[in-house]
């Protein structure tokens, strides 16, 4: 009979209670945004990461369009590019280049995550580092 009260109250205190909050639900204010999940830096290249992957957008008379390129230990394993519709802004090939980067980190075959993404696009770093920033592709 102790135990099941014990349960019961360690439960209470984790769902209601002001004890344990890891599993409590949250208001959408205090939710952590990915800019504070995800390190974001500036500068050069460090060897410290196995997986490097480029990204880059662009917007031209010849259309939009965003690729990247994924190195594993030095070495070009991938490239992808993506075309986007010609009403598409240079930032938002820019960010579709961030997301479909990260997307593909899922289908490498590798167990180390150190994993370092370059963009030219201070405007998209910009972006997902201001958590007042609620744009679709920045949220992805």
């Amino acid at each position: 009979m102790n135990i099941k009260i014990e349960e019961t109250a360690k439960f209470y205190e984790c769902v209601k209670g002001q004890g344990n909050l890891f599993d409590r639900d949250m208001e959408v204010k205090h939710w952590t945004h990915p800019a504070n999940t995800a390190e974001i830096t500036e500068g050069q290249e460090d060897s410290k990461y196995n997986i490097h992957i480029y990204t880059d957008g662009i917007k031209s008379e010849q259309g939009v369009g965003s690729g990247i390129a994924i190195f594993k230990d030095s070495k070009l394993i991938d490239t992808k590019k993506y075309k986007l519709n010609g009403r598409c802004s240079n930032n938002q090939a820019e960010q579709l280049a961030i997301l479909k980067a990260l997307e593909n980190l899922q289908f490498l075959e590798t167990n180390d995550r150190r994993i370092l993404i370059s963009t030219d696009s201070r405007i998209t770093l910009e972006s997902l580092k201001n958590r007042k920033n609620h744009t679709y592709l920045i949220k992805k």
